[in-house]
């Protein structure tokens, strides 16, 4: 069999569809707010918390949500595993969006936005900031994603032309989708180390850096299998199941070397010990654990795999571990001394569910009117 991509079409003006941009509306609103009134007026943050929802989400989480294009370029391309292909562009629209909306949020996320532009000035880069590296890899990375995704639009486009001369160097930017988010997945865990006291012993670590890579690959993955059962029972689509179960196969593995890397290093640490303090943080930590051991107990058994219901609970405890881990670690864990207070504005919540309505509408649209998700054809004799 060979995949045929083909739009699913069908209404794209549906009650959903006007639901999510009413949200989209709604954070509209706020964000004009924001940029008459300043960050302040929608925003709980302060000196104390400059890093809030906006950028735990967007950025920290968002980003590795939108790994599976990265995930499944390493499964097809790296090592092989052509029979995956079929997925691969359903896999990298998820990751298009939410790379580029990241990219927009971080607009609406610093105070100062319109110096933005002094990342991209020779003169005034820190060669030795975590903080440029991910902001570069990121904005490359978003055109790259772009760039990998044009296929499906030149097809619709009928640029046939166009096609043919872009896939003779997509090799090219194939090979940086997947340097890039290895580079910048694990920085974003380097921005935690430099935090030092004012994150908490459970998660602050000088490995951070590669538990925050293996976290971003299996949420990859995790988000793959998720929106694929998601989207074949709304969009009322045939199941892919021996697929996904194959893809959720390789997830385990992944959160098994996760959880020995880190316990391994909280006992060498003597940083275990941080379980038996007071506080809420020991039971956060508990939280992410019991997901991932969810995640791995279920998806290690093959005949739980297969069954569509356990597949998509797997996926999704996969992805909401995940998201915690970078929650505590970036957020609900972080402490900066006596006197600081945080907890997200109306206006935070709202702009952020708004840039995930504004996502989901994107993905409706395309899946709907571009050659994004694939039929199969018998091979030519």
């Amino acid at each position: 069999m060979t995949e045929v991509y083909r739009p699913i079409g069908g209404r794209l003006l549906t009650r959903q569809f006007y639901f999510m941009g009413v949200l989209a509306l709604i954070a509209g609103y706020f964000i004009i707010r924001r940029f008459i009134f300043g960050i302040g007026d929608v925003s709980n943050l302060s000196d104390g918390y400059p890093w809030g929802m906006w950028i735990t989400y967007d950025v920290v989480t968002g980003t590795a949500l939108a790994c599976g294009g990265y995930a499944m370029a390493l499964l097809v391309y790296l090592f092989n595993r052509g029979q995956f292909h079929p997925i691969i562009r359903v896999a990298l629209l998820t990751s298009v969006f939410g790379y580029t909306l990241a990219g927009i949020s971080i607009v609406i996320d610093v105070g100062r936005y319109w110096q933005l532009y002094n990342v991209f000035l020779p003169q005034y880069a820190n060669l030795n900031s975590v903080m440029l590296e991910v902001a570069l890899c990121v904005t490359l990375y978003t055109l790259v994603l772009w760039i990998e995704f044009s296929p499906a639009i030149l097809e619709a486009m009928k640029a046939n032309r166009l096609l043919r001369q872009l896939r003779h160097v997509l090799f090219f930017f194939i090979g940086l989708g997947i340097l890039l988010p290895t580079m910048h997945q694990s920085s974003l865990g380097s921005l935690l180390i430099i935090a030092g006291y004012k994150v908490h012993p459970l998660w602050q670590t000088n490995i951070i850096p590669l538990l925050f890579l293996i976290t971003a690959i299996a949420m990859g993955y995790g988000m793959v299998v998720f929106e694929s059962l998601y989207a074949s029972v709304n969009l009322k689509r045939e199941l892919e199941t021996d697929m996904l179960s194959r893809i959720g196969a390789v997830i385990p593995w992944l959160l098994i070397l996760y959880l020995v890397l880190r316990i391994g290093d909280l006992a060498m640490t003597g940083n275990l010990a941080a379980l038996t303090r007071p506080g809420s943080e020991p039971f956060l930590f508990a939280a992410e654990m019991a997901l991932f051991l969810f995640a791995i107990v279920t998806l290690l058994n093959r005949r739980l795999r297969e069954r569509p219901t356990v597949l998509f609970w797997s996926a999704l405890a996969v992805v909401l571990a995940g998201a915690l881990y970078r929650f505590d670690a970036f957020m609900i864990a972080y402490n900066p001394g006596p006197g600081w207070h945080y907890f997200p504005g109306v206006g935070e919540m709202l702009i952020t569910l708004g840039i995930v309505a504004i996502e989901i509408m994107a993905y409706l649209f395309f899946v709907k009117k571009t050659p994004i998700l694939a039929t199969h054809r018998p091979h030519p004799a």
